[in-house]
């Protein structure tokens, strides 16, 4: 699936901290209003500072690139891939995070963020147990539930993984 005109993939770079900081909180309440507590929601946007100085730190000292989606001067999207962090799965790829504007779903962006981070090797998620939307997209991508679960705040989360292709 091509991108849409003007959206180019690239890795994020210190000086996106800010602009990636408040993607991250409009992608949260896209992708979880009514999936988790409102509370969550509301208590990260009354936090934005401590985000962006998150992802200043993140995208000055990760070992792990996050790659981003821009559109014009503006950012619609991001992820990124690491090694694995639970040991009960033998799988060494795990995809920490992928998240687009609600107003790109459906336009390439997440499958162009997803092959840029993980592509055709194995690996491994999580998701929200609610969050049918992504289940589906990681379905079409080849992942299978491996009925993994862990309970946090925002939900009761669900593993996925899949075998390298």
């Amino acid at each position: 699936m091509a991108l849409p005109d003007g959206v180019v993939i690239r890795r994020a770079v210190p000086a996106d901290a800010q602009a990636l900081g408040h993607l991250h909180l409009d992608v949260w309440d896209d992708a979880y209003t009514g999936l988790m507590p409102q509370g969550i929601l509301d208590d990260r946007r009354d936090r934005a500072d401590d985000r962006v100085e998150s992802w200043r730190e993140i995208l000055t000292t990760a070992d792990e690139p996050t790659f981003v989606a821009e559109d014009g001067d503006a950012l619609v999207g991001f992820a990124t891939a690491g090694p694995a962090r639970d040991n009960d799965v033998d799988i060494d790829l795990e995809l920490w995070a992928l998240y687009v504007r609600q107003a790109h779903y459906g336009t390439g962006v997440g499958y162009a963020l997803f092959e840029t981070v993980v592509g055709d090797r194995a690996c491994y998620l999580w998701v929200l147990a609610n969050n049918a939307r992504a289940i589906a997209f990681y379905e079409r991508q080849g992942f299978r539930l491996d009925g993994t679960e862990d309970e946090h705040d925002e939900g009761l989360h669900v593993r996925m993984v899949r075998a390298g292709t």
